[in-house]
C-alpha cells in the first residue's frame, strides 16, 4: 500500500497535537512514529488511560473506555495527508501511534 512515509496530523482546531510519519500498514490499521506538538499535553493523559483500558479487561470496561474515548473525539481530529477524516480510532503511546480510519462516519448501529 501507498502509506509509508505519508504524515497523519492530530489536531485539536488550529492547534497542533501531533503527527504520525507512517512506516507500517496492516489494513485497516495504519501505524507510525508520532511526535507530539504543543498541544500534546493536555490531551496525552486521555490517551494513556484509553490504552490501559483497551489492554485490560476491556469487557469489564467497555462503558468507561466509550466515555474516555468520546472525550477524545471530542477534543481531537485526525487528518490525512488530503485532509480531516469523519471517524478513526487512535491509540498513541509514547513514540508509536496506530489508528484505522473512515472517511465515512461509523455505522451507530
Amino acid at each position: 500500500m501507498g502509506f509509508d512515509g505519508e504524515i497523519w496530523y492530530v489536531r485539536h482546531g488550529e492547534e497542533q497535537v501531533g503527527e504520525i510519519v507512517i512506516d507500517d500498514a496492516d489494513f485497516p490499521w495504519l501505524s507510525g512514529r508520532f511526535s507530539p506538538g504543543p498541544a500534546y499535553d493536555a490531551v496525552e493523559p486521555l490517551f494513556t488511560r484509553e490504552l490501559a483500558l483497551v489492554e485490560g479487561d476491556l469487557d469489564r470496561n467497555i462503558e468507561e473506555w466509550e466515555v474516555v474515548y468520546a472525550e477524545i473525539g471530542r477534543r481531537v481530529a485526525l487528518h490525512s495527508p488530503e485532509g480531516p477524516v469523519a471517524e478513526f480510532l487512535l491509540h498513541i503511546r509514547g513514540d508509536r501511534a496506530w489508528f484505522r480510519w473512515s472517511d465515512e462516519p461509523f455505522d451507530e448501529g
